[in-house]
């Protein structure tokens, strides 16, 4: 089976990284990571650059973990991305990393990790950073 891994470059995305190779060693399983912007990649700060993607391929490797890792910049939605490409490998598990956020901050501002918890069909394993 394989893992789906959420990823940016921030504390929360390295966390949800960590986890999903060690839960991929722990039951033998593949991991696919997704850097994703929801609009233009020049400007995302989430977006990863070749530099930061090819770090993460390294971590793989050195874990020996089978892994591939795809930064999909199509201006959708991050959430649905990561659900569909859950969908699309079968994913046993979805990783995704959580970061502190207010209340008043939820509302406003919405939340794809809440989007991710409701509407992917495989489980999901939050992880705070």
């Amino acid at each position: 089976m394989t893992i789906v891994v959420g990823y940016t470059t921030k504390p929360e995305g390295k966390a949800a990284l960590q986890r999903a190779i060690a839960e991929a060693r722990a039951h033998d399983e593949d991991v696919v990571v997704l850097n994703v912007s929801e609009g233009d990649g020049v400007r995302d700060p989430l977006l990863a650059s070749e530099d930061e993607l090819e770090a993460v391929r390294r971590e793989l490797a050195e874990s020996g973990i089978d892994g591939t890792v795809r930064q999909l910049v199509r201006g959708k939605d991050a959430a649905d991305e990561i659900g569909a490409i859950a969908q699309e490998v079968g994913a046993s598990l979805v990783v995704i990393g959580l970061r502190r956020r207010t209340p008043v901050g939820k509302l406003v501002l919405g939340s794809n990790s809440q989007k991710i918890l409701l509407n992917t069909s495989a489980p999901v394993l939050a992880v705070k950073a």
